[in-house]
C-alpha cells in the first residue's frame, strides 16, 4: 500500500509530508528551488492510545498545525533572502515561538467560528428550544466560515499560496493515481481532495451542530466553556469522516455526502503553473525518496492531504 501523503501550502512552495518525514521546497527569488527536509517523531508510532479513533485526529491535527509552522517559517526566510544568496535562511520557530502561533491561531479560530457566533446567536435570536439554538448556531457558523473564506480569497497576495495550494493537491492525486511525477501530466489531475484541510474545517462546523445539540442551550459562560472545551472531540469526530472519505474515494454515495466539503475547495485553490507544480513535485519527491519503503509501525500515523 502506498504511504499516505499529505501537504500545505506556503509562501512561494510547498510542504509535504509522510508518516516519518516532511518536506518544504520553496522557490527562491533568483528563481531557484530550495528544499529543507526534517523527520517526525510522531507518539502515533510510539503509543497505541494515539491511534485510537478520535484520539489519533486530535494528535494528526496539532502536528499538522506544528509543521505548518515550520514549514512557514522556512519559507519566510527564502522569501525575504537576496537574491543570489547562498545558504538555507535560519528560520526554524523555537518552541515558545510554536507555543505563541498555537495559541493565536487557535484562539482566532475560537472567537470568529466558534464563541462568536455562539454569543450573538444568544444575544440576538429569542428562540428557546434546545435544538433549534444548535442549528441556527450552526447556520451562522457555516455562513461566517464561507464568508471568511470567500474574502480571503480575493486578496491578491494570497492568489499564489492558493495556486501552490492546488499544486500540491494535483501533486497528491497524481502519486495516488500511480502517474509520473513531471509538471505536464501531474497539470491534468484534480484541485480537490477529499483529505484537504478546508473539507475537514466544514466537517467540524457539521458535526458541531450534533455534539452542542446534546447540551441545548446553557447559560452564556457554559456556552462559552462548551464550545472550547469540546473542541478536541468535535475535531477527532470530523477527523474520522475526512480519513473514512480519503479511503473511499471511489464511492460516489459517500462523495455526493461530502461534496459541500469538496466544493469549499475550489476557494482556497486554484490552477496552477507548471514552475508551480514544479516546487511541489520536488517537495513530494523529497519525501519519498527519505521515507523510502515505510516501516510497519510508521505506517499507522495519520496524514492529512
Amino acid at each position: 500500500m502506498s504511504a499516505p501523503i499529505g501537504g500545505q501550502a506556503v509562501l512561494e512552495g510547498v510542504m509535504m509530508r509522510g508518516p516519518g518525514n516532511w518536506a518544504v521546497a520553496v522557490r527562491k527569488p533568483d528563481g531557484e528551488i530550495a528544499q529543507v527536509c526534517r523527520s517526525i517523531a510522531s507518539p502515533m508510532a510510539r503509543h497505541r492510545v494515539y491511534r485510537l479513533p478520535v484520539i489519533r485526529g486530535v494528535v494528526a491535527l496539532g502536528e499538522s498545525l506544528t509543521i505548518g509552522f515550520r514549514a512557514l517559517a522556512i519559507s519566510a526566510g527564502y522569501a525575504a533572502q537576496e537574491e543570489g544568496a547562498d545558504g538555507e535562511p535560519q528560520a526554524e520557530l523555537s518552541r515558545g515561538q510554536l507555543a505563541f502561533a498555537f495559541a493565536v491561531a487557535i484562539g482566532f479560530a475560537l472567537l470568529l467560528f466558534k464563541v462568536g457566533p455562539a454569543l450573538l446567536v444568544d444575544k440576538l435570536v429569542p428562540v428557546h428550544s434546545g435544538t433549534w439554538f444548535v442549528i441556527i448556531e450552526g447556520g451562522v457558523r457555516v455562513t461566517v466560515f464561507v464568508l471568511y473564506l470567500a474574502l480571503i480569497s480575493l486578496l491578491p497576495d494570497l492568489r499564489r499560496v492558493f495556486q501552490y495550494h492546488g499544486a500540491e493537491h494535483k501533486a497528491i492525486n497524481a502519486y495516488e493515481a500511480g502517474e509520473e511525477l513531471v509538471p505536464e501530466r501531474v497539470q491534468r489531475f484534480s484541485l480537490i481532495h477529499p483529505r484537504c484541510g478546508t473539507a475537514f474545517l466544514l466537517w467540524v462546523m457539521v458535526v458541531a451542530i450534533f455534539v452542542y445539540a446534546f447540551l441545548g442551550r446553557p447559560a452564556w459562560y457554559w456556552l462559552v466553556v462548551s464550545r472550547i472545551v469540546l473542541l478536541p472531540v468535535i475535531a477527532g469526530i470530523a477527523y474520522e469522516l475526512i480519513r473514512f472519505a480519503g479511503k473511499h474515494s471511489g464511492n460516489r454515495l459517500l462523495m455526493t455526502l461530502l461534496a459541500p466539503g469538496l466544493w469549499l475547495q475550489r476557494l482556497t485553490t486554484r490552477e496552477p503553473t507548471l514552475d508551480q507544480l514544479e516546487v511541489s513535485i520536488r517537495a513530494l519527491v523529497e519525501v519519498l525518496a527519505v521515507e523510502g519503503r515505510l516501516p510497519a509501525e510508521s505506517a499507522r500515523v495519520e496524514v492529512m492531504a
